[in-house]
Parts: C-alpha cells; structure tokens; sequence
C-alpha cells in the first residue's frame, strides 16, 4: 500500500472536517477520492502534504510515518501534488514556472537566469507531453485557467514524483484538455506512478480510476472500483440524500 491514513481528524473552529478517516490508497493504481462538497476532500489532501497539521490520527507514505513532516520533505519522499485553485507564478514563463518546481532555491534561482542544458532540456519535455511546449516563452498569466492547470502539472511532475496528487483536474478545463489530462494520467500510471484524485467529474473518475473511495462528513463511506461505487446505496444517498 502506498499512501495510508488511521483515525484522521481534523476540525476548525466548531466544524469537523476530518472524523477519523481511514483510507488505504493502492500502490501502483489510479485512486480516486470523491465525495460531495464539504465532505473533507481537500483538507485530507492537505493533511497528506503537510499542508495542515491533523489534530490527530496517522498518516503513512510507504510504511514510514509522515504525519508531522513538512511539506517539502514530504514532496522530496516522492508526493508531489496539485491545487484545485492551481499555483503557478504569473510573470514567470511557462519554461521558468516547471524549472523553478525542482530547482534548489525554487523561484529565486530560477529568476537568476542559470539554466543547465540537461534541467531545461526535462523541463521542455514535460511541456510537450503535456501539449504546451508552444507556450514555453509565455507568461503564466497570460495562458488560459486549462493551460495554467497543465502547466502547474508539468512542474509537479517535473520533479518526479511516484505518487501525485491531484485535486480537481477538470475544474474549469475544456473537454479537449480534460482528455489530455485523462490520457497523460493512464500514460503515467501504466509507467509506475501512483494517482490519487479528487475529482466532481464523474465521468472521468469513472473512466480512469482502478480503486475509488468515497468520503462523506469527512470519512470513508465506501470504496471498491468503479462498477461496484456506481450502484452502492451508500455514495447515492451521500450524492442525492436519498
């Protein structure tokens, strides 16, 4: 098992957004969380990054305890993720934003203008296979919400995560990105890395996904692949209050 949580909590305030969630997520497979809105998705994720501290629980990344790590430590033990409002910098390139994802020094040293033929040379290289190496020289800001979230992803995997991320892919992306996404992610997975997704869009969630778990009022209510969530009385009663 690759990513691994026990009795996760988390409230702010007089709100509980995490209630002792346990999730086991698949090595090796495309994972989905789903969930309706508010039931504690990202701040899971958050908590999985280091993002935010639970108030208590465990969470473990390959059998080793990483629940008070920080961020970084966490990204350089191979997690690497996404945002569902995505972050890059906007006045940087696209080429400068996946440099500055790996580089020590990060932002700063990528404005120094020290390129090594061999980092710009992998940093173009996810740039085309994520379809962008056109906008190499272009300012992030000035790149569309789909081509900002594309770029975000080149950089996360610019540093050569075995797990990643990815909170909301398809929100705000065009049906022709959305596919790209969706097939790069397959690509991916069938090349070794792990996926974990918290998506809204059904239909990719259903398309791409080996193993789904469903949160609701911050902790699993189900899992199992996609055929079997489908039709569970439990995710339609969460999604439909039924």
């Amino acid at each position: 098992m690759t990513l691994e949580t026990a009795d996760l909590r988390k409230s702010f305030g007089g709100v509980t957004a995490l209630d002792g969630a346990t999730v086991t997520f698949r090595q090796g497979e495309v994972n989905a969380l789903i969930g309706p809105n508010g039931s504690g998705k990202t701040t899971f994720f958050n908590c999985v990054t280091g993002m935010i501290r639970p108030d208590s629980g465990a969470v473990r990344y390959l059998g080793q305890d990483i629940t008070r790590t920080a961020p970084h430590a966490i990204a350089r033990a191979g997690v690497g993720r996404t945002f569902q409002l995505c972050r890059v910098f906007p006045r940087m390139t696209a080429l400068d934003n996946v440099l500055a994802a790996v580089r020590a020094g990060g932002i700063t040293t990528a404005m120094r203008g020290s390129r090594r033929r061999a980092e710009v040379d992998r940093a173009r290289g996810w740039l085309t296979r994520l379809g962008i190496e056109h906008l190499s020289d272009v300012e992030a800001r000035n790149m569309s919400w789909g081509q900002q979230k594309l770029l975000e992803l080149a950089g996360v995997l610019n540093a050569g995560p075995d797990t990643v991320l990815l909170d909301e892919p398809a929100g705000g992306v065009n049906p022709a990105l959305l596919d790209r996404i969706g097939a790069l992610v397959r690509e991916l997975n069938a090349e070794g890395r792990t996926f974990v997704i918290v998506e809204h869009n059904m239909e990719l969630v259903m398309s791409i996904s080996d193993h789904i778990v469903v949160f609701d009022r911050g902790r699993p209510i189900a899992e199992g692949p996609p055929a079997m969530i489908r039709t569970d009385e439990r995710v339609l009663g969460a999604y439909l209050g039924v």
